[in-house]
């Protein structure tokens, strides 16, 4: 088996990841014969095992995931894995209390789950519900000769064992836990999760600027960390950041203190209005956009039915393989996602509105010729379809791909009122174009990179794409490309924040905005080049956004005990100028992942999974996907599962599955 009759091993990190690998040590241990062996597992964790950190169930339900129901799982759904010994999909979890009549669980919990549908979005403490109720299942089955050791502590460090009398080594690890105890494991996980990291010069000298003139300055943090009593009443805000915190912010600042949003009366003002209590701050909100992330459109699936990806394919990518070729992205994989961009956009233009292209069939014809990447020439097929698109669609109705990013881009203003007035319009244009779903173009554009993620996420896991490619190309430029217009809040919340801006409670900075602070007038302040008049200025800055995720800022003591002792290293990848750039992510030699070390050798017997993988896999932070009911099912959809499932047996001796 490869491993001795008594197994130890430990896990730190008990959220999603860590309950992952733990689920898949149950299910591997419960499909072999070990009735000469014992399996014992400590897990660390200072909070809760199954929700973590992130997904306590106490915290504020105004906390939404940015996934629908049906979409996150704990549990794996394939054939070729160890069956689950218990659990199932969020969504099976959902029906199962609803008609069970949810016993265990509190009032407020009753109440969202009796209000809460497949295609919903759930609260996060909802969810963190899930994974506690799911971890209660595998501890009420766990199998013969497996002890499990919860520790509600932090590991503060992991020493290799010393070698014994004959310098033979013994393998595995010795871990101090912040209340002084300590374990003896022979193999260690680091499903690390979120972690506190060192703010950048910028937020120093901000958080010292609000030490030294009483000012209140938020860090980057998770927001149900953050007391938000702390912002004053009445008082203008600065917030920094319009991604998916924001929305958190947004949140407890409005509804938080007892405002209240109810339908319209007038359709020409948006569908909501917000009636506030009184005690909101002024929210001026800024981003390099000067908008907030593109709404999810409505959907039955977490991937619009209508887009199907001809040109980005799971056998696209496998040709790269088999011919030996590590793909870039700019020049490999992009063309192949902007034309099934382009497809999905122009197939739907031509049914939703017929009027704005002229010899519709004739026009999808031709573009469909000039969309296959055969024999025309790569610098040439983009002017091609540009001309074709001039000859047929009304020039309103075109798609300007890169700057759906961008809708504040090339224009100034007079000043903030016009300003919010403009990014009001753009915000009503966003959710009624969620509310078509599959009609819209431009949400079936976005619905095609959407999709093409998933395949590029197999790309990058699987075969990896050059260095240059990924540190000046995925991560340079596509990622906040594709996470403004796909990674989105639902539709809700751009409703709500159309709501707010209209009520006078939200107000924007503008496009690449400035900050700094001034100290005579005892402020922070924000300006941007492209709104005339007077700056921003608030005696509160929040930084609406998480914690740096890269493995050289955090301040985590495991983390940094493990880098000084060079038993492991961040990713280090060369620019196409041949410069060396640490990555954010830990160096890892797969499969499964195990750490590698400062002189470059893998570390035997520890493993990573998770947010510290940034640097192999891209897109870390999703939860596994459920199968969906009907479509088409990515290999990318579970992989964080299978990537658990591989840890697992590898801890127990067993061979990896093919």
């Amino acid at each position: 088996m490869g491993k001795s009759q008594n197994i130890r091993v430990g896990l730190i990190g008990a959220g999603p990841r860590g309950t992952s690998v733990l689920e898949r040590l149950l299910a591997n241990w419960a499909a072999t014969e070990n009735q000469s062996r014992s399996l014992h597992i400590d897990v660390v964790d200072p909070y809760p095992a199954g929700p973590g950190h992130v997904w306590q169930p106490g915290q504020s339900r105004l906390y939404l995931m940015n996934t629908q129901s049906f979409y996150p799982t704990l549990i794996p759904e394939d054939e070729r894995l160890a069956p689950p010994l218990a659990g199932g999909s969020f969504e099976q979890w959902r029906a199962e209390q609803r008609s069970g009549g949810a016993p265990g669980l509190s009032p407020e919990e009753r109440a969202e789950l009796a209000a809460l549908a497949s295609h919903d979005f759930p609260s996060r403490a909802l969810y963190g519900r899930y994974l506690r109720s799911t971890l209660e299942e595998l501890l009420d089955r766990v199998p013969a000769g497996v002890e499990i050791a919860f520790h509600r502590a932090n590991a503060v460090a992991a020493h290799p064992l010393p070698a014994g009398p004959g310098g033979e080594a013994h393998g595995g690890f010795d871990v101090e836990l912040d209340d002084g105890g300590r374990l003896t494991v022979d193999s260690l996980v680091l499903a690390l999760g979120h972690l506190e990291s060192r703010l950048n010069p910028e937020q120093r000298s901000f958080s010292e600027v609000a030490a030294d003139l009483g000012l209140l300055y938020v860090p980057p943090a998770a927001p149900a960390d953050v007391d938000w009593s702390l912002v004053p009443d009445g008082e203008t805000v600065l917030v920094r950041g319009m991604g998916l915190n924001f929305f958190d912010v947004m949140g407890q600042l409005t509804e938080g203190r007892g405002g209240q949003f109810v339908p319209a009366g007038d359709r020409l003002q948006g569908k909501l209005r917000y009636l506030p209590s009184g005690r909101e701050p002024k929210i001026i909100a800024a981003s390099r956009r000067g908008t907030p992330y593109r709404a999810k459109a409505g959907l039955d699936g977490y991937y619009p039915k209508s887009v199907r990806l001809r040109y980005l394919t799971e056998d696209a990518v496998e040709r790269f393989a088999v011919a030996g070729i590590q793909p870039g992205f700019d020049h490999d994989l992009w063309p192949l996602l902007y034309r099934d961009a382009l497809w999905a956009y122009y197939s739907t233009l031509v049914v939703a509105e017929p009027v704005a292209v002229s010899d519709a069939t004739e026009f999808l014809a031709a573009l469909d010729d000039l969309l296959q990447p055969h024999a025309h020439a790569t610098s040439r097929w983009e002017n091609q379809v540009g001309e074709l698109v001039s000859n047929h669609v009304a020039a309103s109705r075109r798609l300007d791909l890169l700057g759906l990013a961008a809708p504040l881009a090339g224009r100034s203003f007079a000043s903030r009122k016009e300003l919010d007035a403009a990014v009001v319009d753009y915000l009503d244009d966003d959710a009624r174009r969620s509310a078509l779903g599959e009609t819209d173009p431009v949400k079936m554009a976005i619905g095609a990179l959407h999709a093409g993620r998933a395949i590029l996420k197999s790309a990058v896991a699987d075969g990896g794409i050059t260095d240059e490619s990924w540190v000046g190309e995925l991560r340079g430029w596509f990622e906040s490309f594709v996470e403004g217009l796909a990674s989105g809040p639902p539709a809700l919340r751009a409703e709500q924040l159309a709501a707010l801006a209209r009520a006078g409670v939200v107000s924007f900075v503008g496009p690449d905005p400035r900050f700094s602070a001034d100290r005579s007038k005892r402020v922070f302040r924000a300006v941007s080049p492209w709104v005339h008049g007077d700056a921003a200025e608030a005696r509160t800055l929040i930084e609406a956004m998480s914690p740096a995720n890269r493995v050289g800022m955090s301040v985590s003591p495991l983390l940094l005990q493990l880098l000084l002792d060079g038993l492991a290293r961040p990713k280090v990848m060369m620019t196409a100028e041949g410069m060396p750039v640490q990555t954010s992510g830990l160096d890892v030699q797969p499969h499964p992942y195990r750490l590698v070390g400062a002189n470059g050798s893998v570390t035997p017997g520890m493993y990573a999974l998770g947010l510290q993988l940034s640097s192999t896999q891209w897109g870390t932070a999703i939860a596994a996907e459920a199968r969906p009911a009907e479509g088409t099912i990515y290999r990318s959809g579970q992989r964080t599962l299978r990537d658990a499932d591989e840890i697992a047996r590898d801890m127990l001796g067993l061979p990896l599955q093919e």
